[in-house]
């Protein structure tokens, strides 16, 4: 029967439940000591109608431990497993956190383009998998894990503040499975705290088993290059390594699609929508978030600004607020952490900044006509230092302060050309350190380099055919910006050798002339001292979506029958994976449709509702985004909400004065006259008018067509005062 999402109306919904044949293929075996033999499966899923339970499988060796589901299609799997007592599991959602992927675009993520990926579930030692869809899946596959518990002994801290960990060689990680090197970014911001899924019971032996199962499904079931995460910590406060390239290194994870690069993902074992975390579990991520932000020189408390890589949350360029300890849900449309974990998460920042005192946050060199200033901020008022040595270690500078701000100038007139070490001390904290050119500037670097929209549709339609190229230069010199192809070879050169400002630069990349295909903008800054640096942004040009219109721009999702709902409307000049969302701020409010369309023209209509109910008054954005052969690329386009009935009252006295709540169009009726009076702007509105004053009626109506209820001002005896 018919189904609606949010209000807007959809093709129909159904509801199968899913056989699982014999095994497609056996993806690896990993043999371990004392027998600890670690599998994973794949198996293809037969779409059947009825209500069958899927056959057990025929092998002790085809049992599993975890299990995860991809799917095809935009509609929803459930699962249920048996254990091998026999009982039956509940129903799961299949994605429960189907936002835990490498960043759009990365050559990690292609291995399950086109298809929905479900988060692994624990489920311990089971034998039989059900599945059911909900809409349109056209075709399931089930990854099934077998790892059986492994004792392993902690990890020994190499410095006091680091906290025990057990390595990825004592929790046995598959490193032969692993697909490529490890990615880094520049730096680490901000950590992102994650719950993984299944059963929160598991026991101290398993905890380890998880932890491989999850690699092994990450790895082999969705094609990964490693596991996601960065470090996981179960129940027990036990905190293990994740991602491989090293503890204490910036290594780029796959947790959290648009946010992984400069993040640090952190997975707490279990589910914790309900459940508040144990008290070891909780202690153990204060103090792993402590000692790795410190790594970073961070304040666990802190706030900061992250420009989306895209997700489906934000839109890839968006500016994002986010606090330095942050959950999963604050990136991505998911209820990850879970409430309950998510509650915490304040009260753990504060304990991770509080552990380990004094810190240095937020080290800084600036060069300005002075010289080269240095700025930090401390955890408390204690002596610093700042200490500037040549590469041989002969200190050169030294200033000295005592305080919770560290500020201190190089003076230029000292500065001798050459390469310098510097480094900020405070007492027992961990030292922060850098290097410095003297040749007239800081060591030359691009940074925070963004396009937006990071994909184009230059078909001349006034929306998205162009690209604006944000940048920042650590230092002034001649810049180049050219398109190249995935060959390498150079399409279209937009600036060169145009000497720029330090600082942060915007250039506009025209797409008319460019193909439709997928290109990188390689932005190059060259100093007259030989200094070089180089990098580049991922550019999508696509002329498959046509205009976007939404009408009307102004709505009131009221039900008085007045501009009631919006069409919103495009068009494809080939087929493509088309998603429709409303947006706040950068921020999902409500899906209107996810659907591989034809070309051609297409239309929808919505009402202004969604899952909990109507939307609220304010300023939205309505985009729509079509992937196609290419690539993504999208527009957004304004929509204002507003269902409140404008107030119009009339102020005292002998003059016709009303005030308006709200921008309106006011009908008023002065005894037999008619007056029409648009309002630009809320506030009193003076009617001018001689003569006695009769009878007058006034009605308002907003831009949504919201109409208030007329206000009468009975005749008023004599006449009206002059200067009316």
């Amino acid at each position: 029967m018919p189904a609606k999402d949010g209000g807007a109306t959809l093709a129909g919904t159904s509801m199968r439940r899913l056989l699982l044949p014999l095994p497609l293929a056996v993806l690896a075996v990993g043999l371990w000591p004392s027998g600890a033999a670690a599998t994973s499966v794949l198996r293809e899923v037969e779409l059947v109608g009825g209500s069958h339970r899927a056959p057990a499988p025929g092998a002790a060796h085809e049992r599993f431990t975890l299990a995860g589901l991809h799917w095809r299609g935009p509609g929803r799997v459930v699962l249920r497993t048996r254990s091998l007592d026999g009982r039956w599991s509940a129903w799961r959602p299949a994605a429960p956190e189907d936002e835990d992927l490498p960043d759009a675009g990365s050559r990690e993520l292609s291995p399950t383009a086109g298809w929905r990926v479900g988060n692994p579930w624990w489920v311990g030692p089971s034998d039989r998998i059900e599945a059911r869809t909900i809409g349109r899946v056209s075709r399931v596959r089930a990854h099934l894990v077998w790892s059986p518990e492994l004792r392993v002994p902690f990890r020994s801290p190499a410095a006091t503040q680091e906290p025990a960990i057990v390595s990825r060689a004592l929790w046995r990680a598959n490193e032969s499975i692993r697909r490529a090197p490890p990615s880094y970014a520049p730096d680490v911001r901000f950590a992102i705290v994650h719950h993984t899924a299944g059963r929160n019971g598991y026991s101290r032996a398993e905890a380890p088993a998880i932890v491989r199962g999850i690699q092994l499904y990450h790895v082999q079931g969705n094609g990964w290059n490693d596991i996601g995460y960065n470090f996981l910590v179960d129940r027990f406060g036990t905190i293990y390594e994740g991602r491989y390239g090293g503890i204490d290194k910036d290594v780029v994870g796959a947790h959290a699609q648009g946010f992984n690069t400069g993040s640090v993902g952190i997975a707490l074992l279990g589910t914790y929508g309900g459940t508040t975390p144990s008290q070891a579990a909780q202690e153990a991520i204060a103090r792993l978030i402590s000692w790795r932000l410190d790594l970073a020189h961070v304040d666990p408390t802190g706030i900061l600004t992250f420009v989306s890589g895209g997700s489906d949350r934000f839109t890839a360029g968006v500016p994002v607020p986010l606090r330095a300890v942050s959950g999963h849900r604050d990136t991505g449309a998911t209820e990850c952490p879970g409430d309950a974990l998510y509650a915490r998460l304040g009260t753990l920042a504060s304990e991770a900044r509080r552990i380990g005192l004094p810190k240095i946050f937020d080290p800084l060199v600036e060069e300005n006509d002075a010289g080269f200033r240095f700025t930090a901020r401390l955890s408390a008022s204690v002596p610093w230092s700042v200490v500037v040595t040549t590469p041989a270690g002969a200190e050169v500078a030294r200033g000295l302060g005592t305080g919770t701000v560290v500020d201190w100038t190089w003076d230029a007139a000292a500065v001798l050309a050459g390469t310098y070490t510097w480094t900020i001390g405070a007492g027992s904290a961990r030292p922060a350190s850098g290097t410095i050119s003297a040749s007239g500037s800081v060591s030359l670097a691009v940074q925070e380099v963004s396009a937006f929209p990071a994909g184009i549709t230059p078909n001349g339609d006034g929306q998205a055919d162009s690209a604006v190229l944000s940048f920042s230069l650590t230092a002034a010199a001649n810049v180049t910006v050219h398109v190249v192809d995935g060959a390498g070879v150079m399409v279209a050169s937009i600036v060169d050798r145009v000497w720029t400002r330090a600082g942060d630069n915007e250039v506009t990349v025209d797409g008319a002339p460019l193909p439709d295909g997928r290109y990188d903008v390689v932005i190059t800054a060259r100093r007259a001292d030989g200094a070089e640096a180089t990098t580049a942004v991922p550019l999508v040009v696509s002329r498959t979506l046509g205009t976007v219109a939404v009408v009307p721009s102004v709505f009131s999702p009221n039900g008085d029958g007045r501009k009631d709902r919006v069409t919103v409307s495009f068009s494809l000049s080939a087929p493509a994976d088309v998603r429709v969302r409303v947006l706040r701020e950068g921020r999902g409010v409500a899906g209107l449709l996810a659907s591989s369309l034809p070309s051609g023209s297409h239309r929808l209509t919505w009402t202004g509702l969604r899952e909990s109910g109507p939307i609220r008054d304010g300023e939205y954005t309505v985009a729509v985004e079509a992937d196609d052969l290419v690539g993504r690329v999208g527009y957004a386009v304004p929509l204002v909400s507003d269902a409140t009935v404008p107030r119009v009252r009339f102020l005292p006295g002998p003059r016709i004065r009303v005030d308006v709540s709200e921008p309106s169009v006011l009908r008023i009726r002065i005894g037999s006259s008619r007056v029409r009076r648009e309002v630009a702007r809320a506030g009193v509105v003076r009617i001018p008018w001689s003569g006695p004053t009769p009878r007058v009626r006034v009605v308002a109506v907003d831009p949504a067509g919201n109409t208030s209820a007329p206000v009468i001002r009975p005749a008023a005896p004599g006449r009206a005062q002059p200067g009316q």
